[in-house]
């Protein structure tokens, strides 16, 4: 199939329609039911902050569907960014002083780090469950606090592995390798090469925690176990980290100090062949008007994080929510919105424009003709369904929301890596690290 042909089936009102129709079972949002059963406050207004887009489309329809609630209920939402490093900070800020948005899009287990300044919203997750399939079983670890919806997973924003196909091909790798150990001679290959591969170990929120939970988990490592004692510290861990001593030499300079954008420019530049990103690379390449950009997404493809040692899928994927603040003036109105945003009209549209950067957690939307529309995006479909939470295996809570928010994992690898410390060293200083957050 051509990139034309898939770039005007991407861009086509025919396709979005098809993708509207998807899962719904009757608009809830029809003219004579504006306010999803919630009685919306008079005068209401709302703020919201969510990240800052990295495919442009996906934002522009977020606006979209946020103008449509406001057309259609009156409530006027004033919409805020930041960057991805940057929500985290400002949510737990808004938390601690009992001010700010009304709604903040976070990230990861963020809402089990103020489980008390949140706003039940179970009523919410509920309704939207028995319309769309059920939420994934991971949504669920990280959307609840007990019997209650603390936080309400919009999306998984999938991580995968993004390379040039030519120049695995040229490295002498017909297919992607699906265990470590072929993984770590394809890196050392493509280095050889002088196309290198290149892995955040700065203070990535998604990049970074993403690859480097996903080789701890991948060789047994774990930070707490089921009972939420810290195991951190582990001869797993270790032979962790000297993997990552070995691959990190694959690496281009400049990695330790890499956030998420980092390694986006860098493949753009051709600096290195393989990361583990996002689709947002690949849909920036086929929508690019710069000729030679937009020659690169023919040669750009995905695959799924090799399986380690472990012997099962052990993947981190971003994953946001919408959190609704115990300090808004109108929990109804913002509530409505919450659920307005998930309805299949809005959602299935939004799915669409992302080109699958953003994901489904709720099942009904695997359905969405995005997923199928080119095979290129159909990895990113499945990341929900092979996640891993973050503070694997022990229960998500403040203290593993804590660990994340400290890139524990990361630096604890960057360390290890960079010849800071032994694997030994970098494994007991981050246990100990731990150990702060889960026995406070």
């Amino acid at each position: 199939m051509a990139t034309q042909t898939r770039r005007d089936f991407l861009i086509s009102s025919g396709a979005i329609a098809a993708a509207s129709a998807v899962g719904a079972s009757g608009s809830a949002f029809a003219a004579d039911k504006p306010d999803m059963g919630f009685k919306i406050e008079s005068g209401a207004k709302l703020s919201v902050l969510r990240w800052t887009q990295f495919v442009s489309a996906e934002e522009k329809r977020w606006m979209e569907n946020t103008k449509k609630f406001t057309d259609l209920t009156g409530v006027e939402v004033q919409m805020d960014r930041a960057g991805f490093e940057d929500i985290r900070p400002k949510a737990a800020v808004a938390a601690r002083i009992g001010a700010g948005p009304d709604i903040i899009l976070g990230w990861f287990d963020d809402p089990h780090r103020y489980p008390d300044k949140l706003v039940d919203v179970s009523e919410v997750a509920n309704n939207l469950a028995k319309k769309y399939g059920g939420w994934y079983d991971v949504c669920k670890t990280y959307g609840m606090s007990g019997d209650k919806w603390i936080g309400l997973p919009i999306a998984v924003i999938g991580n995968e592995m993004v390379y040039r196909k030519s120049h695995v091909q040229a490295a002498g790798f017909d297919t992607f390798p699906t265990d470590f150990p072929g993984f770590l001679k394809l890196c050392q290959a493509l280095s050889a090469k002088g196309t290198p591969p290149g892995f955040p170990l700065g203070h990535s929120v998604l990049d970074g925690n993403g690859w480097t939970y996903w080789v701890l988990w991948g060789h047994g490592g774990k930070v707490a176990d089921e009972k939420g004692k810290v195991v951190l510290d582990s001869p797993e861990t270790v032979a962790a980290l000297e993997f990552v001593q070995q691959l990190y030499k694959t690496f281009p300079p400049g990695t330790l100090s890499w956030l998420d954008p980092s390694n986006n420019t860098a493949f753009f530049d051709e600096k290195v062949s393989l990361i583990n990103n996002g689709i947002s690379v690949y849909f920036a390449a086929l929508n690019s008007t710069d000729p030679k950009r937009h020659a690169m997404a023919e040669d750009i493809f995905h695959a799924h994080l090799p399986i380690g040692p472990v012997g099962k899928p052990t993947e981190l994927q971003g994953i946001t929510q919408m959190m609704l603040f115990n300090y808004t003036k109108y929990p109804n109105a913002a509530k409505a919105y919450m659920q307005f945003m998930m309805e299949a009209d809005q959602y299935n549209a939004w799915l669409h424009d992302s080109l699958g950067y953003v994901g489904q957690t709720l099942k009904a939307y695997e359905k969405n003709p995005i997923w199928t529309s080119d095979p290129k995006i159909t990895v990113y479909r499945d990341v929900a369904s092979r996640m891993l939470p973050d503070g694997y295996a022990g229960p998500l809570g403040t203290a593993s929301a804590a660990v994340m928010a400290d890139y524990i994992v990361i630096d604890m690898f960057a360390s290890a890596a960079s010849g800071q410390q032994t694997p030994k060293q970098a494994a007991a200083a981050a246990a100990k690290r731990a150990e702060r957050y889960y026995n406070a």
